[in-house]
């Protein structure tokens, strides 16, 4: 399909409107909407939070002249069905906008293909496919947790150039710099949840929340910030009262092993515990990230230690990966970043894809994706 210089300027916009609610839509996906007639563009929205208005909706009331006969520009399929909101395109339809033109249709099955065959049979032209690369990057936890019933899941680790994440006595604090650590902060507020281990909640006893205010969020901070849920795989339920992740207990959620009683005390914190399968002595991380996909959650960032990120790696649950390194040199008997295990041969190895490299002060982010083989 063939798009014009204009279409690919607008669709453009409506890709920023849409990242301008990073922070916000969870659990919906992030939105952005831009009407034109003719070369002059009348209407913008995205959509702000779950139960507001859609990018749809918010375009159509921003626009201040009759748009009938309007082209509109949307990142992502609009919605068919009566969900928090009624249906955009019963919207778009009587508003009489008679060109569609958008980026990728939506996975969620009571949406796929359906709003733009509803589009299509009253008469609207319907054009797919335009910068559906940017559009689905935009939301990749949301198409994951429909495609795969998961979260997106992020790992995030500092390490020193020689490959440790702490002294051999345990000290952390601290390898990445002030520049790296804020940078981990957008990324947290991003996410829907931060999920870490029993250990790094004994050793370091981390609060895991955000501690940016908009204005520190920078160009994705237009959208109200909002505390990301914390997650703590204890398979043993050994998560102390007074731990200062507990500081907010509606936020967090302890997931442990069913063939452990669930301390009295811990219930009691009022965080949610859950119960679930175990492997090989700890909790199954399957079944967590299904029981996560459940409650809507599209993105998960992990920050935790050697062994829960190993496990996630070697169960084939990573995603994408985040490695601040610092020009540091930590010395032997430190941790490295991840409990592997020995290999036995090269073909073992786990490949990496380079996405991303960013300075950051004298550190460096590396953003890869695991390329799992057989």
């Amino acid at each position: 399909m063939s798009f014009s210089r204009f279409d690919h300027q607008c669709m453009a916009t409506a890709l920023k409107l849409a990242a301008r609610g990073f922070f916000s839509p969870h659990p919906n996906p992030r939105v952005g909407c831009v009407i034109t007639k003719g070369q002059n563009i009348l209407g913008r929205g995205r959509h702000e939070f779950a139960g507001g208005a859609h990018a749809e909706i918010a375009a159509l009331r921003d626009a201040r002249e009759d748009v009938k006969g309007t082209t509109a520009y949307i990142t992502l399929e609009p919605c068919s069905h009566h969900g928090r909101t009624p249906p955009c395109t019963e919207a778009l339809l009587s508003a009489g906008v008679s060109r569609i033109v958008v980026a990728s249709s939506d996975p969620n099955p009571q949406v796929h293909g359906q709003g733009l065959k509803m589009l299509r049979n009253a008469g609207v032209a319907v054009e797919i496919g335009l910068m559906a690369g940017e559009a689905e990057a935009l939301n990749q936890g949301f198409f994951m947790r429909m495609r795969k019933g998961r979260p997106w899941v992020r790992v995030k680790t500092a390490i020193s150039l020689d490959g440790r994440t702490a002294l051999g006595n345990g000290d952390s604090k601290w390898i990445s710099s002030e520049v790296s650590r804020r940078d981990v902060q957008k990324w947290r507020a991003r996410s829907s949840a931060v999920l870490t281990g029993i250990g790094t909640v004994l050793a370091d006893n981390p609060a895991m929340n955000v501690r940016l205010d908009n204005t520190q969020l920078g160009q994705y901070g237009q959208s109200p910030s909002r505390q990301p849920l914390r997650i703590i795989a204890d398979s043993r339920w050994r998560t102390p009262v007074d731990s200062a992740i507990l500081a907010d207990p509606a936020t967090v959620i302890i997931a442990g092993t069913r063939d452990v009683a669930v301390p009295p005390e811990l219930e009691a914190t009022g965080a949610q515990c859950i119960a679930l399968p175990a492997i090989a002595g700890r909790t199954d991380l399957v079944a967590l990230l299904g029981r996560l996909a459940e409650m809507e959650l599209n993105e998960i960032q992990v920050e935790a230690g050697a062994r829960l990120c190993g496990s996630l790696l070697q169960d084939r649950l990573v995603d994408e990966l985040l490695i601040y390194q610092a020009p540091q040199l930590l010395g032997e008997g430190g941790p490295g970043p991840f409990t592997l295990g020995p290999l036995e041969s090269m073909d073992e190895r786990t490949h990496l894809k380079l996405l991303e490299t960013r300075r950051l002060g004298n550190d460096w982010r590396f953003r890869l994706a695991p390329e799992y083989r057989n």
